[in-house]
């Protein structure tokens, strides 16, 4: 199998897609964001001139810059250079999340810039593709990735919110036919895009602070499903009218006989025409094979041999920060996942105790955004509640205000079991230190991410550096 790095990805085939929008600059706002960055790339790599702004640096935009893209994170408009300041020749690419009172956006705004979300952009990158898209509020990271490493097979070009594990990006480049990007419901984006084949994972309450209330959000998933044009794929049991997907239940995609052997599923799959046996699977969790199944269920409608979906689903490394395992030792196990809504915790706590089911659990969780905090508590406190100790962090703003008695504490004080505490980043690896628990696992969206490289080399006591 191959695998492409972000650095090495400058060999390959340079894409005709997207060259002819009209734009020889292209400038982010928010260029460090997993969905900005792979654009990002993807533009450097068809002969653009790119550069960008972000908060913070990371190895996102550290691995932009050895690309050629010029990146700077003070949001200040000396610091746009001076041959993105044509309106005429440059593009701005901005990510909802970015604040209303940002120095340069407001500039761009201001100075008459073409300035477009990041859905939009790749609603025109895509147009002319053969687009197969993931929506659906949990799922369509590991989802997309899965299936952009099934379509890899067939040259296809793949927009993920991840970074693949097989290919150290996310972006898979391939050719200008065929694409696989994800669908998010943020801001409603994914109704600027034109997909040909979709699936819908799942359409649990998210984003209120976007939609206000969840008949809202799932209006909008009927819209996106609407903009379908050839064949519509949803999890059974959801209110959409399409081909359907279950676990041990009768649907159009049915997984079953499934089991662990050597710490991997082995699962058969029977579709409208036929049954794959003996289907190999490395990720954890039940919803995970599910992943596995709406991807296979996309290729397989696409037209992909079952030959090749099986051995892609093989292969499959699985996403960064998807259940990622950064220590794995015989006395202890330190696994980092993005979940930061109530359904993925519960998700991750599941496939863990699959996993371990003698040991205890610790969960440190950052919760990401106020709004969601408050509108979830209560479902926050029922998952958190499951694992055998908790540490909380202080609720990661985002691009929010905060909140008047929304807080970490006001959480924890609901949180069942008396194993629970709050504590702070410069406290966290002796809160992790004096706990009895052999496996710990890392939650949230926020800056945890960064957060759980710095615990891990302090845990192996490796320099910084190394992680």
């Amino acid at each position: 199998m191959k695998e492409n790095s972000l650095n090495t990805i400058n060999s390959q085939k340079v894409l005709p897609l997207g060259k002819d929008l009209g734009w020889d600059f292209i400038f982010f706002i928010g260029i460090g964001g997993i969905g900005m960055s792979a654009i990002a790339r993807f533009f450097a790599m068809n002969g653009k001139q790119v550069a960008g702004y972000d908060k913070t640096p990371s190895q996102i935009t550290k691995d932009l810059g050895d690309l050629g893209v010029e990146i700077h994170f003070e949001d200040a408009v000396k610091n746009i250079p001076i041959s993105f300041l044509d309106q005429k020749k440059t593009l701005v690419v901005y990510t909802p999340a970015v604040s209303k009172n940002h120095a340069e956006l407001n500039y761009f705004q201001n100075n008459n810039f073409t300035i477009l979300k990041r859905a939009e952009v790749l609603g025109l990158i895509t147009k002319t593709t053969f687009c197969l898209a993931i929506a659906g509020t949990h799922g369509k990271t590991t989802t997309s990735s899965i299936l952009g490493h099934i379509m890899e097979e067939v040259k296809a070009t793949s927009f993920l919110g991840g970074i693949s594990e097989n290919y150290n990006s996310n972006l898979i480049l391939g050719e200008d036919k065929i694409s696989v990007v994800e669908a998010d419901e943020f801001d409603r984006s994914f109704l600027k895009l034109s997909p040909n084949i979709a699936c819908v994972t799942s359409m649990d309450a998210d984003h209120l602070d976007i939609y206000e209330k969840p008949e809202t959000l799932t209006e909008s998933f009927v819209e996106f499903a609407n903009k379908v044009s050839d064949t519509l794929i949803v999890a059974k049991g959801l209110p959409l009218s399409g081909l359907t997907y279950a676990i041990e239940e009768n649907a159009d995609y049915k997984a079953f006989n499934l089991k662990i052997e050597e710490g991997k599923y082995v699962f058969d799959v029977q579709t409208p025409s036929e049954i794959i046996k003996n289907i190999e699977f490395h990720l954890p969790g039940n919803h995970n094979v599910m992943n596995a199944l709406a991807a296979l269920a996309m290729a397989d409608v696409y037209g992909v041999s079952s030959t090749v979906i099986k051995q892609r689903l093989g292969s499959f490394k699985g996403v960064k920060r998807r259940f990622s395992y950064k220590i794995k030792s015989a006395d202890f196990v330190l696994i980092d996942d993005y979940a930061h809504h109530p359904t993925e915790i519960n998700a991750v706590e599941n496939a863990v105790r699959e996993m371990y089911p003698k040991e205890e659990i610790l969960v440190v969780f950052q919760p990401h955004l106020f709004s969601r905090t408050r509108d979830f508590v209560d479902d926050f406190v029922t998952a958190l509640s499951k694992f055998d100790a908790v540490l909380l962090l202080d609720i990661y703003p985002a691009r929010e205000e905060p909140i008047l008695g929304v807080t970490s504490n006001w959480l924890l004080e609901k949180i069942d079991g008396a194993h629970k505490k709050m504590t702070q980043k410069n406290n966290l690896v002796k809160d992790i230190k004096n706990s009895s628990a052999k496996i710990v696992v890392m939650l949230g969206a926020g800056d945890i991410g960064v957060l759980v490289n710095e615990v891990t080399n302090e845990l192996l006591n490796l320099p910084k550096n190394e992680v």
